[in-house]
């Protein structure tokens, strides 16, 4: 039997997939037409697609706004600081919908019980993606409208957050520790959110810009440490034969917990108080530590033997990020010392956003995108000039960071960052809305 819409295969090429150990119903003549309600027929489609309409919309204006700061040629109005517009959307903004496509398909596997279907994720979902355009664009207009954008996000990311919780509830696994760390992650998330519409309503915007830093360092970060630690050593043993999977917990709670002092640091800063001197070089110091360990485990992780396979070497080298994110971050503390201000400006957390979350991202979205759309587990050509147009604007917006940049740096980084993310979603948005090449649902 051949799958609904599959022309037969020729006798020799079926004959050959036999011998491949495939199916010959493996393959389709041509994917069938673009639909939105295929948009609802697994989470992670649905969550992967919203996802990318606001990765696109952020993406692009992230791009206008820097063009028009460096020539005036857009004449652009704020009613919000475009900072704070930038790093909520670009830290809280797409980052969980991302998370709901990827953990409502990956996590009732491990937890083993049964999963959501997107229908049942369609409300928390929209309530994100169109309370984060109402943000962008009250940032624009008024900030009324930005004020209940981010308070229907917040709806929206605490639907999905307790969705989540009811899986870990229902779970009779002994192992669920990544998943927990998710969903515990994932309501510092939901609080962060909470804690901008408050402050912004308020007119607060140093106490808005330390909630989407506290978002990022006690949500997004740790649950990326989470996934990594479960999934890259199994990605990598399943790829290089040579490598063992080794992700001893020790090893969890070390990340974890350079995630909560960077935490700690955040709110410290927000004290009536200078920094002192002594906690800049604590914290420095720890920083480096923290990043000599990451860089280390990406080693001991398969980071060499990786780079024979590309969609594995993006998964390692965005990993690699984090680690340097730690160490630039501590030379800026110290650096700094003096001053009592960190040297390095955003630069260290460039490397953290852009780098290892956005290189992460490419790969393990594309991977999952790849997997469930019957498409080989590879990254082609595209996907290989894609990732590393993504490091040179990783290198560019760290260089923009540098003190008297020339601002065409940070131009240039806005675009190259734009140009990827939309070739790369728009490619992938048109397999979220296709049946899966090889004919099986899902």
């Amino acid at each position: 039997m051949t799958s609904p819409g599959a022309k037969p295969l020729p006798p020799l090429r079926a004959t050959a997939q036999r011998a491949a150990g495939q199916r010959p119903t493996d393959v389709v003549a041509a994917p069938a037409s673009w639909r939105l309600n295929h948009l609802l027929l697994a989470p992670h489609r649905l969550g992967f697609f919203l996802a990318m309409c606001l990765l696109l919309a952020s993406g692009v204006w992230w791009a206008l706004v820097q063009l028009d700061r460096a020539t005036g040629w857009l004449g652009l109005g704020y009613a919000l600081s475009p900072t704070l517009t930038h790093a909520a959307l670009m830290s809280l903004g797409f980052i969980p919908l991302f998370f709901a496509g990827f953990l409502f398909t990956a996590g009732p596997k491990w937890l083993g019980v049964p999963g959501p279907g997107a229908r049942d994720l369609l409300p928390s979902s929209l309530l994100q993606a169109l309370g984060w355009l109402l943000w962008l664009a009250g940032g624009h207009t008024q900030g009324a409208l930005a004020v209940v954008g981010v308070s229907l996000a917040a709806l929206g990311l605490g639907l999905q957050t307790w969705r989540f919780w009811g899986l870990v509830r229902a779970s009779t696994q002994s192992d669920r520790v990544h998943a927990k760390v998710v969903a515990v992650a994932a309501g510092v998330g939901v609080l962060s959110v909470a804690g901008i519409a408050v402050a912004t309503a308020l007119g607060a915007v140093d106490l808005a810009l330390a909630c989407v830093l506290s978002g990022l360092w006690g949500f997004v970060v740790p649950t990326y440490l989470a996934v990594a630690h479960r999934m890259i050593p199994f990605f990598t043993s399943s790829a290089v034969p040579m490598v063992h999977s080794w992700r001893p917990f020790w090893v969890l709670w070390v990340m974890l917990a350079a995630a909560v002092l960077e935490w700690v640091s955040v709110w410290m800063l927000t004290l009536p108080v200078p920094l002192p001197r002594a906690w800049m070089l604590f914290q420095g110091l720890s920083e480096l530590a923290a990043g000599g360990v990451l860089i280390w485990l990406g080693v001991a992780w398969g980071l060499v033997q990786s780079l024979k396979v590309r969609l594995l070497a993006m998964l390692h080298l965005g990993f690699v990020w984090l680690g340097l994110s730690f160490v630039l971050a501590g030379a800026s503390q110290l650096l700094g010392l003096q001053a009592g201000v960190p040297a390095l400006g955003l630069g260290a957390l460039h490397a953290l956003t852009m780098g290892c979350l956005g290189s992460l991202l490419l790969a393990m979205v594309t991977r999952v995108a790849c997997g469930h759309s019957g498409r080989p587990l590879v990254a082609d050509n595209l996907m290989w000039v894609l990732f590393w147009a993504l490091q040179f604007a990783v290198l560019l917006r760290i260089a923009g960071a540098l003190p008297q940049a020339p601002a065409v740096v940070l131009v240039a980084a806005a675009a190259l960052w734009a140009g990827v993310v939309v070739v790369w979603s728009l490619r992938l948005m048109g397999w979220f809305g296709r049946l899966r090449a090889d004919g099986r649902p899902g």
